[in-house]
């Protein structure tokens, strides 16, 4: 979409070489022809004035008139009396993936019927009239030292509601001193893996299967070996963690991403112990806990032990991804570091947002706002499971109690990539757990299921068209 400039006219970069034997006229009309075929400027982009046009190359306005005069003769570009010169539509190079530049332009994208797609909140209900309100409230009341660089940690006040929010709601041990603001959970994650490489750390755990990006992120980072440890219905399995000689474990014990089992409590127990006996870090993935159904809520594991768990946390399945704040909640030998390393890496989270979430959880609208999707997520995880259970009622069914996704067991002698590619071909997108594990090795065949961006309506829909794929 060519920018719609208000006002003012836009700038517009062309360089004119005085010592070239070519006039300055020809080489304005091809510097423009140039930009125009080469995408540079689009179809219906304005160009600038003839009189700022010629202020900005310290040519004679009558010279950008005549070069203007000849383009449009040669269409393209285009005036009408009392508006702007504009480049012609169609006379520009045509814009990479667009659809005439693919296949000829014969085949067009089936839309879903629905994309079953994991770890994405409903995107159409975030609270863009309590966001909008607290925005207003920040820009009248914030002091202008807000607009600084400020402390990398974050603002203050974000790190004093963030600290009484995980204490009341999550039962962690928090003073605002222990919490730096990060840009979402993998920036979070980043940093105390930098952090404890430069103390040493050469080995960490991660839960298998588990999320792709801790991973990718634990597998990218220079001179750390990424060690995968198994999980079954109790959530990871302490004891092979204790046998696998490593120092640090990135884990999600509220909701363990994607089989949605919880940490067994004589696991926790046996975890802390085994962090403090060793001594390594416990790194604790808050994922899904706000969202439960059924179940009584579970504490966050930094609470038995602060000095040794590193709470990781964001608002992304809260509100939504493109909010990209986070938080990390550090023991007191790690904050320091973790500090430094954030300065180091950007010099601090955007100052004026943070004000804004803090605002929306101080006022009680962040609260109002999740009460909200529970109830909205509780009533497309009953369509999901009535949907499976009046039309596949074969399968199996399980990490339902939390979150906005759910695990399908499959046949041992269905295959799992058959099964995703024949829904694709049926316009649904399914998901297999294989993506989700570490190694080539088989597992069970499972499917996992999100819904916190499908409603009821559509996540029948799909179910019915792969139905008999899944009996």
């Amino acid at each position: 979409m060519p920018i719609q400039w208000a006002g003012l006219s836009p700038e517009l970069l062309v360089a004119l070489d005085r010592d070239a034997h070519e006039p300055l006229r020809s080489q304005l009309e091809s510097a423009l022809r140039e930009a125009i075929r080469s995408g540079r400027l689009l179809g219906g982009e304005r160009l600038p004035s003839s009189r700022e046009m010629a202020r900005g190359l310290g040519v004679s306005r009558g010279l950008v008139l005549e070069c203007y005069g000849q383009l449009q003769a040669e269409g393209f570009l285009t005036s009408r009396g009392g508006s702007a010169t504009r480049v012609a539509d169609g006379a520009g190079a045509v814009a990479a993936g667009s659809p005439s530049t693919q296949d000829g332009g014969s085949r067009r994208s089936v839309p879903l019927v629905a994309d079953f797609r994991s770890g994405v909140p409903d995107l159409a209900s975030f609270p863009r009239a309590d966001w909008a309100w607290a925005v207003r409230e920040v820009c009248r009341t914030a002091p202008n030292e807000a607009l600084d660089y400020g402390d990398p940690a974050g603002r203050p006040e974000l790190r004093e509601v963030l600290a009484g929010y995980l204490r009341r709601v999550r039962g962690a041990v928090v003073t605002p001193a222990d919490v730096v603001v990060s840009g979402g959970f993998a920036q979070g994650l980043t940093v105390m893996l930098r952090v404890l490489h430069a103390a040493g750390l050469r080995r960490v755990a991660f839960e298998d299967p588990g999320y792709n990006d801790v991973r990718v992120l634990v597998s990218a980072a220079p001179g750390i070996e990424a060690v995968p440890i198994p999980v079954d219905e109790g959530g990871i399995d302490v004891t092979a963690l204790a046998a696998s000689d490593v120092d640090a474990v990135v884990l999600t014990p509220a909701h363990q991403w994607p089989t949605g089992v919880t940490l067994a409590p004589d696991r926790r127990q046996a975890i802390v112990a085994w962090a403090r006996r060793r001594p390594a870090v416990l790194i604790e993935d808050d994922y899904d806990a706000e969202f439960r159904y059924d179940r009584e809520p579970v504490g966050a594991l930094q609470g038995l032990a602060p000095d040794r768990v590193v709470l990781l946390g964001t608002v992304s399945k809260a509100l939504a991804p493109a909010v990209r704040l986070g938080w990390m909640v550090c023991p007191p030998d790690l904050l320091a570091a973790a500090t430094a390393e954030k300065l180091r890496t950007d010099r601090g989270s955007p100052g004026l947002d943070q004000l804004v979430l803090a605002r929306l959880i101080q006022s009680g609208r962040y609260d109002r706002h999740l009460r909200r999707m529970r109830t909205l997520y509780a009533g497309r995880r009953t369509a999901l499971v009535a949907a499976l259970a009046t039309h596949a009622p074969s399968v199996r069914l399980s990490g339902l109690a939390a979150g906005f996704h759910v695990v399908v067991h499959l046949r041992d002698d269905i295959d799992e990539a058959s099964l995703v590619a024949a829904a694709r071909d049926r316009a649904v997108a399914l998901y297999g757990m294989r993506d989700w594990r570490a190694s080539d090795m088989d597992g069970p065949p499972q499917l996992v299921l999100g819904f916190g961006n499908l409603d009821a309506r559509a996540i029948t829909a799909g179910i019915v068209a792969i139905a008999d794929l899944l009996a």
